[in-house]
């Protein structure tokens, strides 16, 4: 019988794994077997993204699945999310790849580690709410950039280019260095990757139903090993894969290494919380739940610790497996569980089949990929809604594109909050009130003044020249601030200052209608009596005054 429900979200999150949720609310054979059908179907997308995201980060494809299976297991065991896939995602592979680059495979696994602490500790802080506060412009230059950045990382694997060195990390010389090897591209390698994105998207326009993923690349796959094309392959390049799973190995604590890659951990912080965040909102959006950001954050940084010391890499929520779990009709977080115990099966029963995979095989499956994390429609729709939006956009593709992916982040995210103060002070107004009125007949000593928005640090510059400009030297000015919502300690240092003008003329200032909430942060902010007063309404306002 089903137990009672355990809050799912709400303003007193727990630090509650959404699993003891699922299972407290009773688990039969019907939600075990919808989770299966889920598991496999999100399996048979993973594997191959697994593979090649694991390729394109520039380590084997075998650690992009020791990180599906070991990572996407306690993701879905301890997340807060009911229906989160974890695994490599591409927007780690820039990242990644550079990490390698600078400190080699070992830094990799110390820096998923080091992140990993630092995930956990944010969802024991409870900083999961604050970190999902993202400007939306900046989310999808965000996606849009890193998805030209792993397009231009697959051009050589799609045209079997040949490099005289190391190919660059950064985008303008990685694309100076293939336009300079252009005279070695492979026919048969531009084919490969043109075959199977015809597949993979004729299946998704005809089969929609069926993994397009998948079986596009086993029919690119057996089609080019039965043609013997002369491409590069997953073996040829890296070996065969293994069939189990490697020992447990705690990463180099070193004091050096950790100094080394201690600043690669922290991008992958900032960059694995916001993804999976992002992740756990897409699903409860397509869901109607609600996922515990805390528990995920803490989960995710389990998960990354768990796959470093299983030689896996970093670990987030990933959107398209996440909604591919909803849309297969998932009950709960059994079914990512299953996902990864899908994924280990193949491992120890049909890897070798995998080194058989053409490289531009998987180049055309993540050039897909890139195509869409290229939210073409929203960027438009952004840059027709407002200059402000299009800005912050334009400047977080191009800083991602061109610059670093955790700068264009705190860039983007700085110049989004810029256009958040600008527009509430554009929101706030001061405007002279109607004549103040006593027994009939208007008081020409009186003046009110209307204020309303938020006045913070943002709005005092235009509300102080309206002030300055108060003219005749009244006896009172009453001070409506029915329609404030907010008041920080820049606002009140301009109406403390209103406050005591008005008493080096012989005249008083009167604050009309504060809610209780507003007045108690006033007098927090030091606007007390003798300094200005608080009434009601205009009747006890004057009504004081003539007291």
């Amino acid at each position: 019988m089903p137990m009672s429900r355990l809050p799912e979200g709400g303003g007193a999150e727990p630090l509650l794994p959404m699993s003891v949720t699922a299972f407290a609310e009773g688990y039969g054979l019907a939600q075990l077997r919808a989770d299966l059908v889920a598991g496999l179907t999100v399996a048979i997308v993973a594997l191959p993204l697994s593979m090649a995201i694991a390729i394109a980060s520039g380590v084997g494809p075998e650690r992009g699945l020791y990180t599906a299976i070991v990572g996407g297991f306690l993701v879905s065991a301890l997340g807060g999310s009911r229906f989160q896939i974890g695994g490599p995602a591409g927007a780690f592979i820039v990242l990644v790849a550079a990490c390698v680059q600078q400190t080699g495979v070992a830094g990799l696994a110390l820096a998923t580690f080091l992140s990993g602490a630092m995930l956990a500790v944010l969802g024991l802080l409870r900083l999961g709410q604050t970190i999902r506060y993202m400007p939306y412009p900046v989310t999808v230059g965000f996606t849009a950039g890193i998805g030209v950045i792993i397009f231009a990382s697959q051009i050589k694997d799609m045209m079997g280019l040949q490099l005289s060195s190391a190919e660059p990390g950064p985008i303008v010389d990685k694309l100076a260095a293939l336009w300079a090897a252009r005279d070695t591209f492979t026919p048969a390698a531009i084919g490969v990757a043109l075959a199977t994105v015809v597949v993979i998207e004729a299946l998704k326009r005809f089969a929609p139903r069926l993994p397009s993923l998948l079986l596009g690349i086993t029919v690119i796959t057996a089609l080019a090993t039965l043609l013997h094309v002369p491409v590069e392959t997953i073996q040829s390049r890296f070996g065969a894969l293994p069939r189990l799973l490697p020992a447990p190995s705690v990463p180099n604590l070193s004091l050096d290494a950790i100094r080394a890659a201690l600043p690669w951990a922290l991008s992958f912080t900032l960059l694995g919380a916001i993804e999976s965040l992002l992740s756990a909102m897409v699903a409860d959006g397509m869901s109607g739940r609600q996922h515990r950001s805390n528990t995920e954050l803490v989960a995710q940084g389990v998960a990354n610790m768990g796959a470093a010391l299983f030689g896996g890499f970093c670990v987030t929520g990933t959107i398209a497996r996440t909604a591919t779990n909803v849309r297969a009709g998932a009950h709960g977080p059994v079914a990512g569980m299953f996902h990864a115990a899908f994924v280990l099966a193949f491992l120890l029963v049909a890897a070798p089949l995998a080194g058989y995979i053409p490289l531009a095989a998987l180049a055309g499956l993540l050039g897909i990929v890139a195509w869409n994390m290229i939210e073409r429609h929203e960027m438009a729709a952004l840059i027709r809604a407002s200059r402000s939006d299009a800005l912050v956009l334009i400047v977080t593709f191009l800083v991602v594109t061109f610059r670093d992916l955790a700068e264009g982040i705190v860039i983007g995210f700085a110049l989004g909050g810029l256009v958040f103060i600008r527009r509430m002070a554009e929101m706030t107004r001061l405007a002279p009130g109607a004549p103040v009125e006593a027994a009939g007949e208007q008081r020409a000593d009186v003046v009110t003044y209307h204020l309303r928005g938020a006045v913070f640090f943002g709005s005092v510059a235009r509300l102080g020249s309206v002030l300055d400009h108060i003219v005749q030297s009244p006896r009172a000015i009453l001070l409506d601030v029915s329609e404030v919502g907010f008041v920080d300690s820049t606002g009140a240092r301009m109406i403390l200052q209103l406050a005591q003008k008005m008493t080096r003329k012989g005249g008083r200032l009167i604050v009309v209608g504060a809610t209780a909430p507003l007045e108690a942060a006033m007098r927090a902010q030091g606007l007390t009596p003798p300094a200005l007063t608080y009434c009601a309404d205009t009747a006890a306002a004057l009504a004081s005054l003539d007291a």
